[in-house]
């Protein structure tokens, strides 16, 4: 069949904050969309979602539901993409899974467009998404290991409340609320809401994403690191990380301190690098107050970088700051890009 009118596209999760993200991100995008399928549980099936004028019924994801469907995009839970995107993918689609099933097995494929799509060649249906904290901060890394190599990376970040779902969204604004109005507020969702305890998101910060593993580190943590080293095909490179819940709704950020292989390079050249760097927005003016903030990224597909600056000891560290949003780029917007990538390298039968 001819792809001239556009492709079978099928979007798993379709009724939550990632999937309403996705669905408007192909709208935006002018993605060439032949026939549109919106699925989910069971527990959303049945409603209604309003496409540009056109009413469309999410219905309950099958594996028959993917016959004939040309590019499923999932992100509905880990549970959901392990059952059905083998399925999808036997019915031949391909997947482009937002969820953590996949992303560190070693035949699928873990793709952020600026940096590693020709890994996108090596897929067998399904291809992985990368968490948000990692993405934004392999885009800002990438034209910098390019140019100058990397040896290590410390991260810190400052994720939002919407990268828990859209229910912890409520929670900051309910919780904000009643802190404001001196009411007491039980919090059920945040840190993990399957987890033993639940804290106070409003005015705190908290230091952990995801469960806590045996060596230390959070779940989040880990896959920061894990992903880095696989995404950029360097598994000797030392990558640290400090995962932190502000009460910020979208827009995750990041303090980045990384070392590169070269040395007497200045904070200018990486500047001057990043300012011509795909998918990057450069906003780096101290002088005036100038660097990202996720107020100020919010409903962007970029990634915003500022702040670079030498370290004070080791001289060929730097540190910088980076900010975007984290259901766009750190989700809706790289999967959809996934998608453009594939049908623009032919990929896509």
């Amino acid at each position: 069949m001819s792809h001239q009118n556009g492709f079978h596209v099928a979007v798993v999760g379709a009724t939550g904050a990632v999937g309403q993200q996705m669905i408007q991100t192909l709208m935006k995008e002018n993605f060439p969309i032949r026939e549109l399928t919106l699925l989910s549980s069971a527990r959303s099936a049945g409603k209604k979602v309003d496409i540009n004028g056109r009413e469309y019924t999410v219905q309950e994801a099958k594996p028959e539901s993917f016959e004939g469907v040309n590019i499923a995009l999932f992100s509905a839970g880990g549970s959901v993409s392990k059952e059905l995107a083998p399925e999808a993918a036997k019915r031949g689609a391909i997947c482009v899974d937002n969820t953590s099933a996949f992303r560190m097995d070693t035949d699928i494929p873990l793709v952020v467009p600026e940096v590693n799509e020709k890994d996108l060649f090596e897929h067998n249906g399904i291809i992985a998404n990368p968490n948000c904290s990692t993405i934004q901060m392999v885009v800002a890394l990438e034209p910098i290991r390019q140019k100058f190599g990397l040896k290590k990376i410390i991260v810190s970040t400052y994720q939002a409340v919407s990268g828990s779902g859209a229910a912890a969204v409520e929670e900051l604004l309910q919780q904000t609320k009643a802190i404001l109005n001196e009411e007491s507020y039980e919090p059920q969702i945040l840190p993990v809401k399957s987890d033993k305890k639940h804290y106070q998101i409003a005015f705190n910060a908290i230091p952990q994403i995801d469960k806590f593993q045996e060596n230390g580190y959070t779940y989040e943590e880990m896959k920061m690191i894990n992903e880095t080293k696989k995404i950029m095909h360097l598994p000797e490179l030392q990558v640290s990380a400090t995962c932190v819940r502000l009460p910020v709704a979208v827009g995750h950020s990041e303090s980045v301190y990384f070392e590169i292989e070269e040395d007497n390079v200045s904070a200018a050249e990486i500047k001057a690098l990043l300012k011509d760097a795909p998918g990057v927005i450069l906003q780096d003016d101290p002088e005036n107050q100038v660097y990202p903030m996720p107020a100020d990224c919010v409903g962007k597909n970029e990634v915003f970088v500022g702040r670079i600056r030498n370290d004070i000891d080791n001289s060929k560290g730097f540190h910088m700051w980076v900010v975007s949003d984290n259901l766009l780029k750190g989700a809706a917007w790289n999967s959809v890009q996934i998608a453009q990538r594939l049908v623009e390298l032919g990929l896509v039968k």
